[in-house]
């Protein structure tokens, strides 16, 4: 396989960062080249002191301007605000070269108008969304494969898609009214700093932030909406954890009464009566060859601590409110599977290395 000159505009935020620290173990990539505007000619290492000695002749270590970045490379991730890589794809088509974005600038594909209600922001190259693919691999990865551009999903969005992927597919909930209640490590709103993530504000604490207003709603419902087949409503509400990196969400989705009486006969069958295991055995069976989507053994609680600085997601299957309710626990680092590991998986799709290269760690047992 070839490899793999990489470039990585925007390399000192914690997304862009989390990337140079991955691909720096990824037997392909011949080549990083690291751009930042905040640090532009210095060091990374300077930046990041957890970086030193650790180049292993990949990279010099110093920040060029993105320019230099995008000639230089045959694949550029740009972990940048909203609204700025859809230039740097523009390059990447009419040079051929790859892109994978961290932002939600190739999220909705064609959709602008969902973009533009979400994000205040138009199309500036609409060519680029046209060839562009939805980076889940769970959802995707054929297309990956093929793919140009990509659009690398939100972190929210990929523990609560994966969370009710199996069940939606298969049509057995309600879409009417799902509820998806989310909790991130403060990483989650980035390196600058601000009010909201500053230690006095929100250690000790715990807070719903942005309720009925935040982005990633659309892009849950979105998802949902296509894997299930027909319009799907949900109530996202996020939360603020006085924690560094993870993301847990509860998903409460009502079953189809078809759903509520099938499962209920299964599990008389074939699991004495327990209905979460009749749901249980349906999401092993759909996640059976996924290598970064493990579904818990009956009994274990999902927990952040023990995915983090993995590309893991796990999750917890429960039926509540006298077998008419399924309640999933989803669990997932924000900044590997929700954010740059997931990035290193469509990147090894698209260059068809193996999709665990360089993203296969073992969480920490601590």
């Amino acid at each position: 396989m070839e490899k793999i000159k990489v470039g990585i505009i925007g390399s000192t935020g914690y997304a862009g960062v989390e990337l140079f620290r991955i691909l720096l173990r990824h037997p392909g990539v011949e080549k990083i080249f690291c751009s930042s505007v905040s640090f532009e000619g210095q060091q990374i290492d300077g930046v990041y002191q957890n970086l030193i000695g650790q180049m292993d002749g990949k990279c010099d270590g110093k920040l060029l301007t993105a320019d230099e970045v995008k000639e230089k490379s045959d694949i550029i991730f740009t972990a940048l605000p909203h609204g700025i890589a859809e230039e740097y794809a523009d390059y990447c088509l009419s040079h051929g070269k790859k892109l994978i974005d961290l932002s939600a600038d190739f999220r909705y594909g064609m959709d602008e108008e969902t973009f533009k209600t979400w994000y205040k922001k138009e199309y500036r190259f609409p060519k680029t969304h046209e060839v562009s693919v939805y980076g889940s691999p769970e959802m995707n990865r054929e297309q990956i494969k093929k793919a140009s551009i990509i659009g690398n999903p939100g972190c929210y969005v990929t523990s609560a898609t994966l969370g009710l992927l199996p069940m939606l597919k298969a049509g057995l909930v309600n879409t009417d009214c799902i509820i998806v209640d989310s909790k991130s490590g403060v990483t989650g709103s980035g390196r600058n700093p601000s009010m909201a993530n500053q230690f006095c504000e929100c250690g000790e604490s715990f807070s719903a932030y942005k309720i009925g207003a935040h982005r990633h709603q659309s892009e849950i419902e979105r998802n949902m909406t296509t894997l299930a087949g027909k319009k799907t409503n949900v109530i996202f509400t996020p939360h603020l954890l006085p924690q560094n990196r993870g993301i847990l969400s509860t998903i409460y989705a009502p079953l189809t009464d078809e759903a509520s009486t099938s499962l209920k006969q299964k599990a008389d069958k074939e699991f004495e009566g327990d209905m979460a295991s009749a749901i249980r055995a349906i999401y092993t069976e759909a996640y059976k060859n996924e290598p970064f989507v493990r579904v818990l053994p009956a009994g274990v609680t999902p927990t952040t601590r023990t995915i983090r600085y993995s590309n893991y997601c796990d999750m917890q299957v429960y039926v509540v409110n006298g077998g008419k309710m399924l309640e999933v626990v989803s669990v997932l680092d924000n900044m590997v599977k929700g954010a740059s590991g997931q990035a290193v998986q469509n990147m090894n799709l698209m260059f068809g290395y193996p999709e665990t290269c360089a993203i296969d760690f073992i969480p920490p047992a601590f």
